[in-house]
């Protein structure tokens, strides 16, 4: 008994001598910041994220958040992931069980030091290093700085990383690679893709265990850095058949080494042509055609918000399900089979990027809610209802507005101003036996308020003295305020259902119009 004692003495004494030249083991190690349920702070090893006091990851940026996230499921769906959603809840491994099995890739996790390196070329790359800030998507590259272009990119941010900080900034920059120039493969998703998570909301092990993928473990071996890097000198690309599915989570799009001193990396040397993932579902994102039977394409996100005209494929399901052209995450829909009918939430994240260039970074925070095939297709016919409403304000505003971001800032505005109304909507049509009829009469009470609302607020105030753009219809020759009044008289005739695209409008939620003695009571 004491021999024991002393040698697990003499062993846990080995890195107070040799810590300084230690490289970081993303298994073993604490080296994942999180924020506690209570306010506080601490450093975690990935085994201990099953503690229930922990909120969430805790990085200074939210794109590594995110990364650690995907980072955490795919740990899980590595080591031990549910054979199938019928087992998932009675799969889930204790503390005890998930650092035994975590602890049978740590040879495969270091960052630095001898062997394979976590996400890097199994062999030394020639060149001169890159600044660790090429591992950030809203980093200058070479070129941008070059040419003084950096605007809405940063350039020489960090002169080195401290190991942990590394590590995530390179997990991220493998999942979410944007394109960068000859041969710089793109991640499989695409450059900034868009991720969907669904969020059970009790913290960080409950959200990690909703999104990992049934499957089968990966052995050390499976992950692509543990090999000789696949090149794609001539183009080749690796199918989802011909990795196992664990790749999705440890892609290799970029070959990379990083450059390091004892406790911080300096540098990264990057040389092109790394894998070029083929035809992938990755389970965190969606996907949609651009044609029924075409091949499926990761979605990404737009700058600004994530409005609910893109909800279906994202937030609610396609009604075509896997022929549609628009399918969610596969950890979205597999959320409800391990879930069933409890609204929940889910998180959309990820770069909005235009090429090589980020825009913006998405976050936001959505309802996940189940529905019924009959409530399916109340919720599409909502969203393509408001469809016609907005575009039929917008080209009622050509008598106030200019084309271009005027115009479209009030389009934006009318979907930002009756997202709560469809909010409202959802939460009836998530009952068992919903008044469809009534549901849609009042949902279209409210698109045609705010329509009516927009439209007013730019065309009263001066309307007898305000200079408008001297708009003409050739066929009517309606010019200044007489156009005015013509496309407002149009836009109602739209939202009461009076013309034939507002009868068109009401019928496709089987709604019949109002009688022309009730329309106030309707509008307001």
């Amino acid at each position: 008994m004491l021999k024991g004692q002393l040698r697990a003495r003499f062993f846990a004494l080995i890195p107070c001598f040799f810590e300084n030249y230690m490289p970081l083991n993303l298994i073993s190690d604490s080296w994942i910041p999180v924020r506690l349920k209570d306010g506080s702070r601490r450093t975690i090893a990935p085994h201990q994220m099953t503690d229930p006091e922990i909120a969430a990851p805790d990085w200074p940026r939210a794109d590594l958040n995110l990364a650690c996230y995907e980072l955490l499921i795919g740990m899980v769906f590595m080591a031990t992931p549910p054979e199938d959603d019928f087992s998932w809840e009675g799969g889930r491994p204790d503390p005890v069980r998930l650092q035994e099995r975590l602890a049978e890739y740590a040879s495969a996790f270091s960052l630095l030091g001898d062997g394979p390196k976590f996400l890097q070329d199994l062999e030394d790359l020639p060149g001169a290093p890159s600044g660790p800030d090429l591992l950030f998507v809203d980093s200058a590259g070479g070129n941008t700085a070059k040419n003084n272009a950096d605007l809405m990119v940063h350039r020489d941010r960090y002169a080195a990383l401290d190991l942990p900080l590394a590590a995530m900034a390179l997990y991220a920059f493998q999942q979410f690679a944007p394109s960068g120039g000859a041969g710089n493969r793109t991640s499989m998703r695409g450059g900034g893709p868009l991720v969907t998570l669904a969020d059970p909301g009790t913290g960080l092990w409950d959200l990690v265990w909703a999104n990992v993928p049934c499957g089968r473990p990966a052995n050390p071996g499976d992950l692509p850095w543990m090999r000789p890097t696949r090149t794609s000198q001539e183009d080749q690309s690796v199918g989802a058949g011909q990795a196992h599915p664990v790749e999705a989570f440890f892609g290799m799009p970029r070959r990379l080494r990083l450059v390091a001193e004892p406790d911080r990396v300096t540098g990264v040397v990057q040389r092109p042509y790394g894998t070029n993932y083929g035809l992938w579902r990755h389970p965190l994102s969606p996907y949609y055609r651009l044609k029924e039977g075409a091949e499926l394409l990761p979605r990404h996100p737009a700058t600004g918000r994530l409005p609910w005209r893109n909800w279906i494929g994202i937030v609610l399901s396609d009604p075509k399900q896997e022929s549609g052209l628009r399918l969610r995450a596969a950890c979205i829909e597999g959320f409800y089979e391990r879930y069933g009918r409890q609204a929940k939430r889910m998180i959309a994240a990820g770069w909005a990027m235009d090429n090589m260039k980020p825009k913006d970074f998405l976050w936001a925070e959505l309802p996940l809610l189940t529905f019924d095939a009959a409530a399916q297709r109340q919720a599409e016919s909502m969203i393509g209802a408001a469809e016609t409403v907005a575009s039929a304000l917008r080209r009622a505003l050509t008598a106030l507005v200019a084309e271009g971001s005027a115009r479209d800032a009030e389009y934006e505005q009318f979907w930002s101003a009756t997202e709560g109304d469809f909010l409202d909507a959802l939460a009836v049509l998530s009952a068992p036996d919903f008044d469809a009829a009534d549901i849609s009469q009042k949902f279209l009470g409210a698109l045609g308020r705010q329509a009516l609302a927009q439209f007013d607020a730019l065309a009263l105030p001066g309307l007898y003295w305000k200079k408008f753009p001297n708009i003409e219809d050739k066929k009517k020759k309606a010019t200044g305020v007489l156009k005015i009044v013509e496309e407002r008289t149009t836009l109602m005739a739209l939202v009461y259902g009076r013309s034939k695209q507002g009868k068109s409008l009401w019928a496709g939620l089987d709604v019949v119009p109002p009688e022309r003695a009730t329309q106030r009571e309707v509008m307001t």
